[in-house]
């Protein structure tokens, strides 16, 4: 994977693109380290975009999980979620009654 610069990308987006082989992937860094991936579209578009779609929620799952085991969450058990959902929406009921 080849990695250019923000900035150079920035100035000479296409002459910076010119060394990267065909179908590579290219990380663009900034000042703050890597910022976005460059992928290249080849054949199916569209199942490039559900695998590419399906990166992005592991990620965003696997920082959910990390979230909730840093909180004490991650504990928490089906019978508790379960009377916070019984009471979250005895709450909107009583809302909505109430607006009637």
């Amino acid at each position: 994977m080849r990695q250019i610069s923000l900035r150079e990308f920035r100035t000479r987006g296409s002459k910076a693109l010119e060394a990267v082989a065909p179908g590579e992937t290219v990380l663009l860094s900034g000042q703050d380290g890597p910022a976005y991936f460059l992928v290249p579209v080849l054949g199916d578009v569209a199942s490039q975009d559900r695998e590419l779609r399906r990166a992005n929620a592991k990620t965003s799952l696997r920082e959910s999980w990390r979230s909730a085991k840093a909180s004490g969450i991650d504990q928490t058990s089906a019978e508790e979620i379960n009377r916070e959902i019984d009471r979250i929406r005895a709450a909107q009921s009583e809302t909505q009654s109430e607006t009637r």
